[in-house]
């Protein structure tokens, strides 16, 4: 079954801009029509559901267009792609230093918490103000 591009945009709920500009950047594919119009493989709808996803891991778009093409299990008995493993592996490295950092900030907060509603806290202990004159 073909698409056009506005049936593509209600099914996935892409914008009918965003599709054209995924098929620009090589990560979506149309069959022109004589007339202009695109027509889509019904397989596109699963396409953009992954081009979303991989949006979503925080890969730009030149990132999804070089893994793409590759397959997503070695049950579908063709050889990983080693592009798609790089790419996965530097976001995988950058997610984990962006949860160091939010660990560490949940730490302090949690810390900031305790300080404030800790009884008989005194906010300038440890400083000149903190000393009775």
């Amino acid at each position: 079954m073909k698409l056009n591009i506005s049936k593509l945009s209600g099914q996935t709920g892409i914008s009918v801009r965003s599709l054209r500009y995924y098929e620009v950047k090589g990560l979506l594919q149309s069959e022109r029509l004589e007339n202009g119009y695109r027509n889509f493989h019904e397989s596109a709808v699963e396409r953009v559901k992954v081009i979303q996803l991989y949006l979503g891991l925080g890969l730009s778009n030149n990132e999804i267009a070089q893994i793409i093409n590759c397959p997503v299990s070695i049950s579908d008995q063709q050889p990983l792609c080693k592009k798609a493993i790089n790419a996965y592996k530097t976001k995988l490295e950058e997610v984990e230093k962006q949860i160091e950092i939010l660990q560490i900030l949940r730490l302090q907060l949690q810390q900031r918490i305790f300080n404030f509603e800790k009884p008989n806290l005194n906010l300038f202990e440890g400083t000149e103000m903190g000393h009775d004159y």
